[in-house]
């Protein structure tokens, strides 16, 4: 959900309208019934007035709302929001549902604004039928905008080749889905992957003309200049799989970190968008420019004790320095390892001064480890055995 957003606002102009969405209101508990003042006088203490025509107060509240829950018909409704419409990232979930609570049917957004599931979620509460129309979920096969969405996955471009390959898993075409990093239960583990769809781990053994499209799942900034066709020929999934490691001399600056983390990321060709979280020593939980840090991008902040620290393994670049002043071989490299569930460093430990009068960093990589989907089955056949 979008956290500037309120979660759901409901409207009613009928009276077995108010009674469903006092009903629906009562199960969700995170909303908004908007009742018309006509019925005011049979309209719940707290609820909001709703004047007629409804298009002022629309203005007003279809930006402020996740979902928007008509209990009107779905053609009234269309003609009413048409003029507010905006595009598919930033437009809201619209529902409606019939004067007698028979079906729930989604309107709009129904991938990229959870349309799909609030629908679900409304069914579920109200006891009727979902009416869902967007061929991949009736269909039971993969979602291409909204892929990996719940693990923390981002596209790296909404609009480039998004409707191409929609098209393509719906139409069961050869797609090839090549997973470099990421969780793996983008798809269940224990489902078989939908008609057409294909797997990979290596994106250099595939071939990007055999196939109307790849997905790709990675952290990699260059493919586009390593990789042309495949590029030209894919959308990119950035999951969230690298772990920094981080440190500092006291009382670093928010700019000095920041540069650092950006300089070493673009010369390592990895992706800002694929980062999870920033790591280092529990005596630097309090450091601002960490914490600024982690706010403004939305990451993690791990911190682990000294003794922790020192006993990682996969360091590659220990330092006597660090075991004298804070008890342990290494900070940046093994706060990336320890983070990241691994003992391998994809950027081992690099020092950074932005200017010559900026304080000291030290800036190591990790990449969290994943099972590919085979050995994921295989796994799962060896617990079951």
């Amino acid at each position: 959900m979008n956290p500037i957003r309120k979660p759901y606002a409901i409207y009613a102009i009928t009276k077995h309208g108010i009674v469903i969405g006092e009903r629906l209101r009562k199960s969700l508990g995170t909303a908004d019934l908007f009742v018309s003042k006509k019925l005011s006088d049979q309209a719940p203490a707290d609820s909001l007035s709703l004047s007629l025509p409804m298009d002022s107060t629309l203005r007003e509240t279809f930006t402020q709302y996740d979902c928007h829950i008509f209990i009107i018909s779905v053609g009234a409704v269309v003609r009413m929001i048409a003029p507010l419409l905006q595009n598919k990232k930033v437009d809201p979930a619209v529902i409606c549902v019939d004067d007698k609570g028979l079906f729930s049917i989604c309107v709009l957004s129904g991938h990229v604004g959870r349309g799909n599931v609030f629908t679900q979620i409304v069914s579920k509460a109200l006891e009727n039928t979902p009416v869902i129309t967007t061929a991949s979920d009736v269909a039971g096969t993969l979602t291409v905008d909204i892929l990996g969405r719940d693990l923390g996955w981002v596209l790296e471009d909404q609009d480039r080749n998004v409707t191409r390959a929609c098209a393509a898993v719906v139409n069961e075409t050869k797609v090839l889905f090549v997973q470099e990093c990421g969780e793996s239960d983008w798809w269940p583990k224990d489902k078989p992957l939908p008609p057409g769809v294909e797997y990979s781990t290596s994106l250099e053994a595939a071939d990007p003309e055999k196939y109307e499209i790849l997905l790709i799942a990675t952290d990699r900034s260059n493919i586009k200049q390593t990789h042309p066709k495949h590029y030209n020929n894919s959308v990119i999934y950035r999951p969230k799989s690298l772990i920094l490691g981080l440190g500092c001399d006291r009382d670093i600056s928010f700019e000095d970190v920041r540069s650092g983390i950006m300089t070493t990321l673009d010369e390592n060709n990895l992706s800002l968008e694929s980062v999870r979280a920033i790591a280092s020593i529990d005596r630097k939980h309090d450091e601002r420019a960490f914490l600024e840090l982690a706010q403004a991008f939305q990451w993690e902040f791990l911190t682990f004790p000294a003794s922790e620290l020192d006993r990682v393994t996969g360091i590659v670049s220990p330092s006597a320095m660090a075991m004298k002043h804070v008890e342990t071989r290494s900070v940046s490299e093994a706060a990336a390892l320890l983070g990241a569930g691994t003992d391998f460093l994809i950027v081992p430990k690099r020092k950074y001064k932005r200017t010559p009068e900026s304080k000291n960093l030290t800036v190591a990589i990790a990449r969290i480890p994943f099972l590919p989907r085979e050995e994921v089955l295989i796994a799962k056949e060896a617990i079951r055995s």
